[in-house]
């Protein structure tokens, strides 16, 4: 059954899904756990390599894979794959499963000049996500399934695969896709209107905050750089008078302990934090453009109902193409609502550890510089003078 998501609020308060443990990694997700079913598909992106050739320099990832699935010839996978390859296996997920909501990709626009693409933080940043992004379809229970994704981390070389054009399964994939005629929707049905004005709150309020966070580090680093100069100013003042060198040095030495703490923060903010905003900004992107689908859907069948209507012919049974459009509604319906509900669940866990971490690293932040300071304390109050 699903349960009422309680969109217009955002998420509802759900006691039984488990505290946030250390990290998302290879854990079931919740609605996943049928009769305590284990997983038997697990999948990571690990070491990245850098490739330069003379017409193009590109990162590639190591894909790995461990099944105990039939569908799989060998129980351990080892391939490499760029990120156009990622970007493929995306676009061929949308093709063939229509009526799913695709995990999204980060985004493949890079400033140039404003982020060296590839830096170390840069693709460390990219591959967790490219893992995030692989894990997400490997928890779903039709998407894992999907045979793009099955080549995808099994083919030697996947270029070879993608120049087939894959005869039989580009056959398979037309079967799904829906021919999208000028149909118009009168309206959505209410459940559906109520996940599109969700997803249009939450994407702009995510929006707000990704604006503002970029904000505060930037601001935190440019704060930064006037403490490094700050510090070593109290060095040198020391240097110039002797009997004042000792607390002097010490206010110099905090300072420098409060910098690398600040660095820390930024630093978490900027890879931990920027990043999972900026996925489920692209997830409601994603959902929307689901939403979008079912409606052409609705509206096609809507037009054929009425189609039928007109030529009022006394036809006992409802034509086969009506029955098909209205099938498809149904999957839709009930695919859509089942996806949404997995990404409340996960967006409830990924939150919550977020935030936690978050107040986490603030915490240690300001205790860090609390230290720092108390520390000095002894160095500058009055010794007995000793003459």
């Amino acid at each position: 059954a699903i349960q009422d998501l309680s969109l217009p609020n955002g998420t509802p308060v759900d006691t039984s899904s488990p505290a946030s443990s250390s990290s998302l990694l290879n854990r079931l997700q919740l609605d996943d756990d049928l009769d305590g079913e284990t997983r038997d598909l697990f999948v990571t992106v690990d070491d990245p390599k850098k490739h330069v050739c003379t017409m193009e320099t590109y990162i590639t990832y190591r894909v790995t894979t461990k099944t105990t699935r039939a569908e799989f010839d060998l129980p351990e996978y080892s391939v490499r794959r760029r990120y156009q390859d990622f970007d493929w296996l995306r676009n061929k997920l949308e093709e063939s499963q229509p009526t799913h909501l695709i995990p999204p990709l980060p985004e493949k626009f890079v400033v140039k000049g404003v982020v060296d693409r590839f830096s170390e933080e840069f693709v460390e940043t990219r591959r967790k996500a490219l893992d995030k992004f692989l894990k997400r379809i490997t928890d779903h229970p039709v998407l894992s399934f999907n045979e793009h994704f099955n080549v995808f981390l099994t083919a030697k070389d996947l270029n070879a695969y993608k120049k087939q054009g894959m005869a039989l399964l580009s056959k398979m994939g037309e079967s799904v896709k829906y021919v999208t005629g000028g149909y118009k929707l009168r309206s959505r049905p209410l459940e559906f209107a109520a996940i599109g004005e969700y997803l249009d709150t939450f994407s702009l309020k995510l929006g707000t905050i990704d604006r503002i966070a970029q904000r505060i580090i930037k601001e935190q680093l440019e704060y930064l750089v006037e403490l490094r100069e700050y510090g070593p100013v109290y060095s040198t003042w020391g240097g110039l008078e002797v009997e004042l060198s000792e607390p002097l040095e010490g206010v110099s030495a905090c300072i420098g302990n409060c910098c690398t703490a600040l660095e820390e923060l930024s630093e978490d903010m900027t890879e931990d934090f920027l990043p999972v905003l900026r996925e489920y900004i692209l997830y409601s992107e994603s959902m929307k453009n689901v939403l979008k689908k079912r409606d052409q859907v609705q509206a096609e069948y809507e037009a054929k109902l009425e189609a039928v209507a007109l030529k009022k012919e006394d036809r006992p049974k409802v034509p086969t193409d009506v029955e098909k459009c209205q099938d498809r509604v149904e999957c839709f319906n009930a695919d859509l609502k089942a996806d949404m509900e997995r990404w409340q669940n996960n967006k409830r866990q990924d939150f919550r550890q977020l935030l936690m971490g978050m107040a986490d690293k603030n915490i240690q932040y300001y205790e860090k510089c609390l230290t720092a300071w108390e520390s000095i304390i002894p160095l500058l109050q009055d010794k007995p003078e000793t003459k």
